[in-house]
C-alpha cells in the first residue's frame, strides 16, 4: 500500500510537470484556437441549449488506474461526493425536467451513498446511466450491485478497450479483461444487453495510442462477433470515444513525443458537422464538490461554467444555464475530429 501511494504521488508530480510542458508547447506551436475553427460551423460562439443530461461525478476513487483516464482516478483518490451535495443535485433536478442522470467517477459505485442516491433519483422518474468499469462488480462487497442496478433499470456504460485481453490489460491493468468478461456474464444473466429485457448495456472503445477511433459501426460489428463467439457475452451498442489531450493521456503524449502530431491530427480532422453536435450543448457536468462545468473534460481542467452562469449547485438556475456560452480550449478539438466524440460515442 505504501509503495502504491508513493507511485501515485510520483505520478502526480510527473503530471504537474507535463502540464507545465503543455503550456510551453501551446505557446510555441501555431494551432488555431478552437473558437477560430468553430466559426466554420456558422453559429458564432459555442452555446448550450436545453439541458438533457445531468452528468454527476460521484468521486475520483476507483479500483483501477487506467492509462487513458482523464479523471486521474485511482484507489488513493479521496475526493468523494457527500450526501449533502447529492441532496443539492436532487434539489436541482426537482426544479427541472432534465430526463437523464449520468453517474460517473472514478468508480461511482464506490461512493458510500451510491445506492441511496440512485434510489432517490429513480423516485424523480429520471433515466439513470452508470458508467461502470465492470471489474468493480467483481470486487468484494459489490457482489449485489448488478441486481440492484437491474432492479432500478439503470443503463450501464462500460469501457472495454478491445475484444482481446492483451490490448485491454495494456490500457487498464493486468487481469482486467478476464474480470470484465466475468462481470459481463453476470449482467447478461440478469438480462442486460438483451433487446427483449429493456436493460441497456453499452460498451466504450478508447484507442490504445495516439490515433483516432475507427468507424463506430464497423467496430461494433467486430466487438459483437468476437465477444459472442469467444466468450458468449452480448451488449447493445458500442461507443467510440477519442482520447482527450489532458491528464494521463496528455502525460503519455508528452513523454512519447507525440503531443504535437496528435494535436495536429485533431485540428486537421476538425469536422463542422461533428462540432454542431458536441455533447456540451445538452449536458451539464457536476463535480464531486458541487461545482458546475460544461463537460466532464472541462471539469478535470477546472474550467467552470462562465459568462454569467452559476458555477455551483448552491446557485443552480436552469434558465441562466440554458443558452450559456460554453468555455472552450484546445482539448475541444478531441470532440470535433472525424466522426466526433461524446460520452454517447460518435456524433455523426
Amino acid at each position: 500500500m505504501q509503495a502504491r501511494h508513493k507511485s501515485m504521488k510520483a505520478f502526480g508530480e510527473k503530471l504537474a510537470i507535463a502540464n507545465e510542458q503543455l503550456k510551453v508547447i501551446n505557446q510555441e506551436t501555431a494551432f488555431p484556437h478552437f473558437d477560430e475553427k468553430y466559426e466554420l460551423v456558422g453559429e458564432g460562439f459555442l452555446k448550450a441549449g436545453d439541458i438533457e443530461i445531468f452528468q454527476i461525478n460521484l468521486g475520483k476513487m476507483c479500483n483501477q488506474v487506467c492509462k487513458h483516464c482523464h479523471v486521474d482516478a485511482g484507489p488513493d483518490r479521496k475526493e468523494i461526493m457527500t450526501k449533502e451535495t447529492m441532496q443539492l443535485c436532487l434539489d436541482a433536478l426537482s426544479q427541472t425536467n432534465i430526463p437523464t442522470v449520468d453517474l460517473t467517477g472514478g468508480a461511482p459505485e464506490m461512493n458510500p451513498n451510491f445506492n441511496w442516491f440512485v434510489t432517490e433519483v429513480k423516485k424523480l422518474n429520471r433515466h439513470i446511466i452508470v458508467r461502470s468499469n465492470l471489474t468493480i462488480l467483481e470486487a468484494n462487497g459489490f457482489e449485489d450491485y448488478p441486481k440492484f442496478l437491474a432492479d432500478n433499470e439503470v443503463e450501464i456504460v462500460s469501457s472495454l478497450p478491445y475484444y482481446k485481453a492483451s490490448f485491454t490489460d495494456k490500457q487498464r491493468g493486468e487481469g482486467v479483461f478476464g474480470k470484465s468478461m466475468a462481470a459481463m456474464k453476470k449482467l447478461n444473466k440478469l438480462g442486460y444487453g438483451k433487446d427483449e429485457s429493456g436493460l441497456i448495456f453499452n460498451l466504450v472503445y478508447n484507442p490504445v495510442g495516439a490515433f483516432l477511433p475507427p468507424s463506430q459501426t464497423s467496430l461494433e460489428k467486430d466487438y459483437k462477433r468476437e465477444l459472442q463467439n469467444k466468450f458468449g457475452v452480448v451488449f447493445n451498442n458500442l461507443f467510440t470515444i477519442t482520447n482527450m489531450p489532458i491528464s494521463r493521456f496528455l502525460d503519455y503524449l508528452i513523454q512519447t513525443g507525440n503531443y504535437e502530431a496528435y494535436m495536429q491530427k485533431l485540428v486537421d480532422s476538425f469536422n463542422p458537422a461533428a462540432a454542431a453536435n458536441v455533447m456540451c450543448k445538452n449536458t451539464l457536468s457536476v463535480s464531486w464538490d458541487g461545482q458546475l462545468y460544461d463537460c466532464d473534460f472541462n471539469q478535470m481542467l477546472e474550467l467552470n461554467v462562465n459568462h454569467g452562469a452559476p458555477t455551483h449547485l448552491e446557485d443552480f438556475d436552469a434558465k441562466k444555464l440554458k443558452s450559456r456560452r460554453i468555455v472552450t480550449g484546445q482539448h475541444c478539438y478531441g470532440c470535433t475530429a472525424g466522426a466526433g466524440s461524446s460520452c454517447g460515442g460518435a456524433v455523426v
